[in-house]
């Protein structure tokens, strides 16, 4: 118990160090764009490709499991919509970058440490926490929303193929499901979510990068560390955030 907290109290003042003004605005924004690229825009393959089967995984279920004929082929539709947007994108899409993108993060900046180029960050004067995490976050914050509403259109579209394909339902009952009943305030919710596990997955990663102390090795486990932490952190705060925006 001891250890959580201390380890809860360097986090947050790595995370004071973190959260000042970048001493170069030019060069901040520089970082941004590559971390942007880095983060987000390399991991469009790999969101599009789950994307897309999940969604037909869930159609296809849907519709096997409807076997009352009082209940319209449209719920196929609705079923997948709301999957897909509440609970499917947002925090397993989440779950996911936590694996590729943390793993990269605590890595990079794991590597940083151990090879000393942190400590000499550190002669030269310059807030290392700051140059190397806050753009990291920020881009993080910035670009995984985008993924997410790719994700959620991606979902959608793979259970329409998947239903076409199969015959199991048409396009306008699925169509008619996707269109009944919809609240704009469950996009809000999927992406409040986003954003927080955006935050999670960059803050957490960056702190066991830089908290890595050894060699090749202890980088490894910081990476282990980093996907783990950032893991169980995502499935507490939706808990909980689903209590407070949905009840």
């Amino acid at each position: 118990m001891l250890k959580v907290f201390t380890t809860t109290g360097k986090y947050v003042m790595l995370m004071k160090r973190v959260f000042t003004r970048p001493q170069k605005r030019v060069i901040f924004t520089n970082q941004l764009l590559t971390e942007i690229n880095n983060l987000g825009v390399d991991s469009l393959g790999i969101v599009a490709f789950i994307s897309m089967f999940m969604g037909a995984v869930v159609a296809i279920q849907t519709a096997y499991n409807i076997d009352n004929p009082l209940i319209p082929m449209s719920m196929v539709g609705f079923t997948t919509r709301q999957s897909i947007i509440l609970e499917f994108s947002p925090t397993v899409i989440s779950l996911i970058l936590a694996g590729k993108v943390g793993s990269r993060i605590a890595s990079e900046i794991g590597t940083m440490r151990v090879t000393e180029q942190i400590d000499a960050l550190e002669i030269m004067g310059v807030n290392s926490a700051n140059y190397l995490i806050f753009p990291k976050i920020i881009a993080s914050i910035l670009i995984n929303p985008v993924l997410i509403i790719f994700s959620m259109w991606l979902g959608i579209l793979g259970g329409w193929i998947a239903m076409t394909a199969s015959g199991l339902v048409s396009t306008n009952d699925f169509v008619r499901g996707i269109r009944v009943d919809f609240e704009g305030y469950t996009i809000f919710y999927a992406l409040t979510k986003t954003v927080v596990f955006a935050f999670i997955i960059s803050s957490v990663s960056g702190f066991f990068g830089y908290e890595t102390k050894g060699g090749a090795l202890e980088v490894g486990q910081a990476s282990t560390k980093a996907v783990v932490f950032s893991s169980v952190i995502i499935i507490l705060f939706n808990l909980i955030l689903t209590q407070l925006l949905l009840t």
